[in-house]
Parts: structure tokens; C-alpha cells; sequence
């Protein structure tokens, strides 16, 4: 195939993908389905393009996997997946175990598999996806607890997974020494993650990059690096990435902005990739064959093995039923269950090849019920939010000749900024409100000024008071006017003080 057939080919497939976003929205249909079918589309069956590499398509999965990971590090929110950290713990490492033992042992049962093969099969089906998830929940508004506990989960939950998938899916007898090393490989990936995330947040302070559009390539390429190191300590290089994104999209970073709207356009780029890619690979002409027992796997999934393990992580918390209910209907399963079939044929030696074929078609029917459904899920249990759930949206660009920084600030629908007079604010000494850009006019505000939803408004502060000046936004956009003011990078206690 020639350079500019293929370059041509990728640019057509790119922007039906993007178009089937828009369909997607409007048919209320995930849009990985229309992905998928475009791959299917493509592929030998249908106009004829070959393509049947098991290894490459595993390699450019898990590669989209970490940019996917990538993404949703540095768009979630510390402050709104800090209350949910220990539930979304047990979400992504006992809710794992358990979801692996339930699906594995009632496989083992209902379809005659060998109990290694069942338990594999159990850990392909255990994970959530992320790109699922996160594109999912962007149209769900539900409460700031659960939608951190489902990104906490599919952000760390791929790692555990793909590990007890590599695991099961050899020929190596397992010993009382895997789980130690199990354990080494998470706990090494979290901590190089974090270290590699530090790093680079203090590098990109100090780094005066000639160019705004530098930054956002860095961060990626620091979430790229985790990866790599991670897997050169022979550590977990998805929990790797997912945390050191974690730590730099809650870092102080210039223009982080540019960097957050870059990554999701990136994280769009492999989703759209990953399933046109895995639509490509598909062979239609051996799905009928796997419909039934995938039928048998996703009523397993979605009527015990996946309630069960939310129940079993859900019990130290006293979760209400109503939100467990929630939350196990959420665990969306994506490309990342396909990629990790691809990971047992790859491991087993070409073995495994019909789980590829049922985890394939689980994921459509699965995608279809539970995908569909979610938002109407959420009204039938009680548990969508009255308020979007988005946080106020604040970036910063460095001033350095005067040792300050410049936020920017947009008021978004059912913000509590909504009718704040600017002298309420009561922002720390050394920053002031410099302009605001209502209707795209400009103008320069007093302390009379009402902020209304939609405005955009500039803060200069000084450096060393930037993060105590973005947090009183945000408590104000959380709380109201009246919520207490809290010094440093406190939480909004939702009280008058």
C-alpha cells in the first residue's frame, strides 16, 4: 500500500470517526459501536483490507490503552476522586479478585471450561474500560462521589487485570510466590508513577518552553516515560502511567488548559484507533458461532460477578444499596476486555483464539444494554445530581518577569458563582479580578460587578499565592458566596463563616 493511500486511508477513517461522535450523541448510542463497525467495515470481509496480526494489533491495543489512561489522569479532578480513593481502591484490586473467582468458577460450571482457562476468562471479563467510563460519564450527571469511584476504578483497575491475565494465560505452574510479586509489581508501578509525575510537574514550572503547544506534548511524553519505566523495573507500566497523569493534572502546570484539551483530544484519537482497529481484526464470519456463549458471559458478569465484587468492596464503606446498584450497572466493559483476549492468545502461544470471538461480541451486546441505559439507570435509582458535576474551569499561564500568574476563569452552567459580587469573592491579598469577558465583550470590573453563568474573568495573583486563589474559586463555585474560607488547599465545608 502506498504512502499516500495510507495516509489518505487513516485521514477518511479519522474523520467518520469523529463525525460518529456526533451520531452517537444524537442516537444515543455509545459511539465505540459505530467505531467497531467501521473497522468491521474495512476490513477482508467486507471492502477487502487483510489484516490478521494478532501480535501488532496487541502491541497499537495496549499502546491506545495508555494514552487512553493517559487522558483520563489528567482530566480527573483530585478534589472530586479524594473522597472516593478507598472505595475506588478496593473497586480496582478486590473487586478484581472477586469478580475473577464468581465469573470464573460459574464458567467453569455453565460452559465446561478447565478451571485455569475459566479463571482467564474471568480476569478478561473483570475489567471496566476507561474510555468507556470516562466518555460515558461525561453525559451522566451524577453525584461527584460516584463518578470519582468509577475513573478511580477503570483508570487503575487495567493494571491488576492485565497482570492476572499474563499470569493465567501461560503455561507456568502458579506458586505461593505470585501473589508477592503481584503485589511488587503494583506497588512499584504506583510508586515510580508518582515519582516520575513529580518530576515532571517541577520540570515543566521551570521550564520557560519557547512555545505554549511545547507543554502539553511534554506531559504526554512524561505519561509515556512512566509507562516505559514501569515496565523496564518489571513493575505495572498502566498503573505507572495512570498515576504520574494523576499527579501532573493535579499539578501547579503552566497552560494546563492547552495540556487537558490536548490529552482528550489525543485519548479520542486512540479510542477511535483502538476500535477501528479491533473492528478490522474481528472475522465476521466466526461471530455467530460465539453468540451463545457470550450471552452465557454477560449474564455471569452483569447478574453476579460484577454486583458481587461491588458488594464485597462496597461493605467496609456502608454504601447505599441504590448507589451499589449504580455502580455495578456502570462497570462498561470497552476495547480494553478485546485487547486483553488479544494478550491471552499472545501468551498462550495462538491458544485462547475463541475468547477473542465471544469477548468480541460480549462487548457489543454488553455495550448496547448497559451503555443505552445508563442515564436512565441513574433517574430509576435516585442517584443523578441536581447540579452539573463539572467543576468551574481555571487555567494558568505564567508571568514570570513580575514572579505571578495569570488564571483563567469560565463560570459554567449551575456554578455558585452565579450572581457573586466580585468584593465577594474575597479573594488572598495579592490578587485582584483584571478583566471579564461577558457576551464576548471585555471590560474592566469593580467590586460591583455581578458575575453571571458564561462569564469569563481573569485573575492576576502572585506565585506564592496562585494555589490558595484557585481554591477559594472553586470553594465559592462549590459552596456559594458564603462558604467558609479556608486557608490553603482546603476542602469547602459548605458552611457559612
Amino acid at each position: 500500500m502506498s504512502l499516500e493511500l495510507l495516509l489518505g486511508i487513516s485521514a477518511g477513517v479519522l474523520l467518520l470517526g469523529v463525525l460518529a461522535v456526533r451520531v452517537s450523541v444524537r442516537l444515543g448510542l455509545p459511539s465505540l459501536l459505530l467505531y467497531l463497525g467501521i473497522g468491521v467495515l474495512l476490513g477482508e470481509s467486507v471492502l477487502g483490507i487483510p489484516f490478521d496480526d494478532t501480535g501488532l494489533t496487541e502491541s497499537l491495543g495496549l499502546t491506545a490503552l495508555v494514552l487512553i489512561l493517559t487522558e483520563g489522569g489528567l482530566t480527573t479532578r483530585w478534589s472530586a476522586v479524594r473522597p472516593a480513593l478507598g472505595l475506588g481502591l478496593l473497586l480496582s484490586t478486590l473487586s478484581v479478585l472477586v469478580s475473577i473467582a464468581v465469573a470464573g468458577g460459574l464458567l467453569h460450571l455453565l460452559l465446561d471450561l478447565e478451571w485455569r482457562t475459566a479463571l482467564l476468562w474471568g480476569a478478561v471479563l473483570s475489567s471496566t474500560d476507561a474510555a468507556a467510563v470516562f466518555s460515558v460519564l461525561r453525559g451522566v450527571a451524577v453525584p461527584q462521589r460516584l463518578a470519582g469511584t468509577l475513573e478511580l476504578e477503570s483508570g487503575m483497575n487495567d493494571a491488576p487485570v492485565v497482570i492476572a491475565v499474563v499470569v493465567l494465560a501461560g503455561t507456568e505452574a502458579i506458586s505461593w510466590t505470585t501473589p508477592l510479586l503481584i503485589v511488587y509489581e503494583l506497588v512499584a508501578g504506583a510508586v515510580v508513577g508518582v515519582l516520575l509525575g513529580l518530576g515532571s510537574a517541577w520540570a515543566l514550572r521551570r521550564a520557560a518552553l519557547p512555545s505554549t503547544g511545547l507543554y502539553p506534548l511534554a506531559a504526554i511524553a512524561s505519561c509515556l516515560l512512566a509507562f516505559a519505566a514501569g515496565q523496564g523495573v518489571h513493575a505495572s507500566g498502566l498503573l505507572a502511567t495512570y498515576c504520574a497523569a494523576l499527579v501532573l493534572g493535579n499539578s501547579r502546570l503552566p497552560h494546563r488548559s492547552g495540556v487537558v484539551s490536548f490529552a482528550e483530544g489525543t485519548g479520542w484519537i486512540a479510542q477511535i484507533g483502538l476500535f477501528v482497529l479491533l473492528g478490522l481484526y474481528a472475522v465476521p464470519e466466526r461471530l455467530p458461532a460465539a453468540v451463545v456463549p457470550a450471552l452465557i458471559c454477560a449474564a455471569v458478569v452483569l447478574l453476579a460477578a460484577r454486583p458481587l465484587s461491588v458488594a464485597a468492596a462496597a461493605l467496609p464503606f456502608r454504601v447505599p444499596w441504590r448507589e451499589q446498584a449504580f455502580l455495578s450497572w456502570a462497570g462498561l466493559r470497552g476495547a480494553v476486555p478485546i485487547v486483553l483476549a488479544l494478550v491471552a492468545v499472545t501468551e498462550g502461544g495462538g491458544q485462547n483464539q475463541r475468547l477473542v470471538d465471544v469477548v468480541f461480541v460480549l462487548v457489543v451486546l454488553l455495550t448496547l444494554v448497559q451503555g443505552t441505559s445508563l442515564p436512565w439507570v441513574a433517574r430509576l435509582l435516585g442517584v443523578v445530581s441536581r447540579t452539573d458535576t463539572r467543576g468551574v474551569e481555571v487555567d494558568a499561564a505564567p508571568l514570570d518577569e513580575v514572579d505571578a500568574e495569570l488564571l483563567q476563569v469560565k463560570v459554567p452552567p449551575g456554578s455558585r458563582l452565579h450572581g457573586v459580587y466580585l468584593r465577594e469573592l474575597r479573594l488572598p491579598r495579592g490578587a485582584t479580578v483584571s478583566l471579564v469577558v461577558r457576551d464576548a465583550e471585555a471590560f474592566s470590573p469593580g467590586g460591583d460587578t455581578r458575575l453571571r453563568e458564561g462569564d469569563q474573568f481573569l485573575v492576576v495573583s502572585t506565585r506564592d499565592n496562585r494555589e490558595d486563589t484557585e481554591q477559594r474559586i472553586r470553594d465559592v463555585d462549590r459552596g456559594g458566596k458564603l462558604v467558609r474560607w479556608h486557608e490553603g488547599r482546603g476542602r469547602p465545608s459548605g458552611r457559612a463563616g
